[in-house]
Protein backbone atom coordinates (compact mmCIF):
# COMPACT_ATOMS: atom_id res chain seq x y z
CA UNK A 1 0.00 0.00 0.00
CA UNK A 2 1.33 3.79 -0.55
CA UNK A 3 0.43 6.54 0.81
CA UNK A 4 0.62 10.04 -0.29
CA UNK A 5 -0.28 12.19 3.13
CA UNK A 6 -2.03 15.27 3.07
CA UNK A 7 -5.62 16.67 4.80
CA UNK A 8 -7.43 17.68 1.56
CA UNK A 9 -6.51 14.99 -0.36
CA UNK A 10 -4.67 11.39 0.40
CA UNK A 11 -3.08 9.55 -1.87
CA UNK A 12 -3.75 6.19 -1.61
CA UNK A 13 -2.37 3.02 -3.82
CA UNK A 14 -2.77 -0.97 -3.53
CA UNK A 15 0.04 -2.72 -5.82
CA UNK A 16 0.13 -6.64 -5.68
CA UNK A 17 4.05 -8.16 -6.87
CA UNK A 18 3.97 -11.19 -8.24
CA UNK A 19 6.23 -13.71 -10.44
CA UNK A 20 4.38 -11.86 -13.48
CA UNK A 21 5.07 -8.43 -12.23
CA UNK A 22 3.40 -5.81 -10.55
CA UNK A 23 -0.05 -5.46 -10.67
CA UNK A 24 -2.36 -2.39 -10.00
CA UNK A 25 -5.25 -3.36 -7.23
CA UNK A 26 -6.65 -0.15 -6.48
CA UNK A 27 -5.51 3.87 -6.44
CA UNK A 28 -7.30 7.01 -6.10
CA UNK A 29 -7.55 9.82 -3.32
CA UNK A 30 -9.28 9.39 0.69
CA UNK A 31 -10.99 13.60 0.03
CA UNK A 32 -11.98 16.03 2.87
CA UNK A 33 -14.42 18.84 3.16
CA UNK A 34 -12.82 22.15 4.02
CA UNK A 35 -15.88 23.11 5.65
CA UNK A 36 -14.88 19.92 8.63
CA UNK A 37 -13.15 20.44 11.34
CA UNK A 38 -9.43 18.67 11.54
CA UNK A 39 -10.66 16.71 14.24
CA UNK A 40 -13.61 15.23 11.90
CA UNK A 41 -11.07 15.13 8.52
CA UNK A 42 -8.12 13.21 10.57
CA UNK A 43 -11.56 10.79 11.64
CA UNK A 44 -12.32 10.13 7.57
CA UNK A 45 -9.12 9.39 6.84
CA UNK A 46 -8.42 6.79 9.44
CA UNK A 47 -12.07 5.50 8.62
CA UNK A 48 -11.36 5.38 5.01
CA UNK A 49 -7.54 3.90 5.39
CA UNK A 50 -9.07 1.21 7.71
CA UNK A 51 -11.66 0.13 4.60
CA UNK A 52 -9.03 -0.27 2.16
CA UNK A 53 -6.86 -2.26 4.73
CA UNK A 54 -10.12 -4.38 5.67
CA UNK A 55 -10.41 -5.31 1.64
CA UNK A 56 -6.86 -5.58 0.47
CA UNK A 57 -5.04 -6.63 3.92
CA UNK A 58 -1.60 -5.11 2.47
CA UNK A 59 1.61 -6.58 4.28
CA UNK A 60 3.53 -2.98 4.00
CA UNK A 61 2.44 0.35 3.92
CA UNK A 62 4.77 3.23 1.77
CA UNK A 63 4.16 6.27 3.13
CA UNK A 64 6.08 10.08 1.75
CA UNK A 65 8.09 11.29 4.27
CA UNK A 66 7.46 14.61 4.62
CA UNK A 67 10.63 16.52 4.50
CA UNK A 68 10.92 20.21 3.36
CA UNK A 69 8.11 22.29 3.09
CA UNK A 70 8.00 25.44 1.47
CA UNK A 71 4.95 26.80 3.27
CA UNK A 72 3.83 25.97 7.13
CA UNK A 73 0.93 26.26 6.73
CA UNK A 74 0.52 23.45 4.74
CA UNK A 75 3.02 21.41 7.04
CA UNK A 76 1.32 21.39 10.23
CA UNK A 77 -1.80 19.46 8.53
CA UNK A 78 -0.10 17.54 6.18
CA UNK A 79 1.89 16.39 9.54
CA UNK A 80 -1.22 15.46 11.17
CA UNK A 81 -2.68 13.34 8.42
CA UNK A 82 0.69 11.49 8.59
CA UNK A 83 0.52 10.98 11.97
CA UNK A 84 -3.16 9.36 11.34
CA UNK A 85 -1.99 7.23 8.77
CA UNK A 86 0.88 5.87 11.16
CA UNK A 87 -1.23 5.39 13.92
CA UNK A 88 -3.32 3.05 11.37
CA UNK A 89 -0.72 1.07 10.29
CA UNK A 90 0.72 0.62 13.66
CA UNK A 91 -2.98 -0.07 14.89
CA UNK A 92 -3.34 -3.02 13.01
CA UNK A 93 0.41 -4.22 12.75
CA UNK A 94 1.60 -3.05 9.32
CA UNK A 95 5.03 -2.35 9.18
CA UNK A 96 5.83 1.22 7.41
CA UNK A 97 8.58 2.64 4.96
CA UNK A 98 9.30 6.19 4.01
CA UNK A 99 10.73 7.78 0.92
CA UNK A 100 11.16 11.21 0.23
CA UNK A 101 9.91 12.45 -3.12
CA UNK A 102 13.15 12.93 -4.60
CA UNK A 103 13.96 8.71 -3.76
CA UNK A 104 9.99 8.09 -6.01
CA UNK A 105 11.53 10.38 -8.68
CA UNK A 106 14.53 8.85 -8.79
CA UNK A 107 13.34 5.11 -8.56
CA UNK A 108 10.14 6.34 -11.18
CA UNK A 109 11.78 8.54 -13.53
CA UNK A 110 15.69 8.00 -12.90
CA UNK A 111 16.45 11.90 -11.60
CA UNK A 112 15.05 13.01 -8.56
CA UNK A 113 13.85 16.52 -9.58
CA UNK A 114 11.73 14.82 -12.40
CA UNK A 115 8.63 17.22 -13.08
CA UNK A 116 5.42 16.03 -12.38
CA UNK A 117 4.00 15.16 -15.69
CA UNK A 118 7.46 13.06 -16.57
CA UNK A 119 6.48 10.96 -13.44
CA UNK A 120 2.91 10.30 -14.56
CA UNK A 121 3.90 9.34 -17.66
CA UNK A 122 6.26 7.01 -16.38
CA UNK A 123 3.66 5.42 -13.77
CA UNK A 124 1.52 4.92 -16.78
CA UNK A 125 3.97 3.16 -18.38
CA UNK A 126 5.37 1.21 -15.33
CA UNK A 127 2.07 -0.42 -14.19
CA UNK A 128 0.82 -0.44 -17.83
CA UNK A 129 -2.09 1.75 -17.25
CA UNK A 130 -4.50 3.03 -19.98
CA UNK A 131 -4.65 6.81 -18.98
CA UNK A 132 -2.44 8.68 -16.58
CA UNK A 133 -3.41 7.57 -12.84
CA UNK A 134 -6.17 9.97 -11.17
CA UNK A 135 -8.80 9.59 -8.79
CA UNK A 136 -12.17 9.56 -9.71
CA UNK A 137 -12.12 13.83 -8.81
CA UNK A 138 -9.86 14.02 -11.70
CA UNK A 139 -6.38 14.71 -9.21
CA UNK A 140 -3.34 13.15 -10.70
CA UNK A 141 -0.51 13.87 -8.70
CA UNK A 142 -2.02 12.38 -5.14
CA UNK A 143 -2.88 9.60 -7.18
CA UNK A 144 0.53 9.21 -9.04
CA UNK A 145 2.29 9.66 -5.84
CA UNK A 146 0.92 6.83 -3.70
CA UNK A 147 1.62 4.64 -6.88
CA UNK A 148 4.84 5.99 -7.22
CA UNK A 149 5.56 5.24 -3.53
CA UNK A 150 4.48 1.71 -3.41
CA UNK A 151 6.73 0.75 -6.46
CA UNK A 152 9.37 2.80 -4.50
CA UNK A 153 9.02 0.72 -2.10
CA UNK A 154 9.18 -2.68 -4.18
CA UNK A 155 12.93 -1.31 -5.76
CA UNK A 156 14.13 -0.59 -2.57
CA UNK A 157 12.60 -3.31 0.25
CA UNK A 158 15.99 -4.69 0.46
CA UNK A 159 17.44 -1.73 2.05
CA UNK A 160 14.59 0.04 3.64
CA UNK A 161 14.26 0.07 7.17
CA UNK A 162 11.08 0.14 9.23
CA UNK A 163 9.83 2.97 11.25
Amino acid sequence: MGIDPGTATTGFSIINKTKKGIKVLDYGCIITSPDLSPGERLKIINNELNKLIKKYRPEIMAVESLYFFKNFKTAMPVSQAKGVILLTAAKKKIPVYEYTPLQMKMAIAGYGRAEKKQVQKMIQSLFNLEAKPKDKNKRKDDATDALGIAFCYVLQSRNATVK
